[in-house]
């Protein structure tokens, strides 16, 4: 699933006529705050519950579809606006990943058919550790990491060339606080291989120290 750009009227108007849930985000490019809301978004497309439920998201140019700006009131960017049946059922104000990420979520849940039981916290932290051979948890992702220590340690995987996938905790409260608990680690970034943590950044660091971070990442 990827971003769709809205560049018509014609084409938000069709964009927002479904019954699932469709998320458009006003921004411009000038803005550098739109950018992050545009990762958010991305890193929220990548969810299973959001793919199962067949959330859309989009992003539309304020400035040049002004037409769309003036109806819905953008009076700033980035404005992100959720609509069901092409009416507006909510919206966020400004660069709130946090809030962006609960309204989202909260609108695109999809209720479990009878006798399914809603995937457990434990199960989903699982899903997500095994997405990739190498999983980084982190405050951003890998193109934008949002603290010196997530930048640092894509830094160092980064010279090793080997692949990887990342996770940004900024936008899913519920996995942030749990996988804290779950690997019985306080603090991020995490990265786990094979679906088995090896640590935080000092960790790599002191493998990276001793020359055996490529191995360590691309284990036999």
């Amino acid at each position: 699933m990827s971003i769709t750009n809205l560049e018509s009227v014609a084409n938000f108007e069709n964009f927002i006529r479904t019954p699932v849930l469709t998320v458009v985000h006003f921004s411009a490019d000038w803005a550098e705050q739109c950018k992050q809301v545009t990762e958010v978004l991305k890193e929220l497309l990548k969810l299973p519950e959001l793919q199962a439920s067949g959330t859309k998201v989009a992003e539309c140019d304020a400035e040049k579809l002004s037409e769309i700006s003036l109806q819905y009131k953008i009076d700033s960017v980035p404005t992100v606006i959720l609509f069901k049946n092409g009416t507006q059922v909510d919206r966020v104000d400004g660069a709130d990943a946090a809030q962006i990420s609960s309204k989202v979520k909260s609108h695109s849940s999809v209720k479990p058919a009878s006798g399914d039981a809603p995937q457990k916290l434990e199960d989903r932290l699982k899903a997500l550790i095994n997405r990739h051979k190498v999983m980084v948890f982190m405050k951003g992702n890998r193109d934008q990491p949002r603290c010196g220590f997530s930048k640092t340690l894509i830094q160092i995987i980064n010279s090793t060339g080997v692949e990887y996938d990342t996770f940004d905790i900024l936008t899913d409260e519920e996995v942030r606080q749990g996988l804290k608990v779950y690997s019985d680690w306080p603090t991020y970034p995490q990265l786990y291989v094979n679906g088995e943590l090896l640590g935080g950044l000092d960790i790599i660091k002191e493998i990276q120290a001793e020359g055996e971070l490529e191995a360590t990442l691309n284990p036999q």
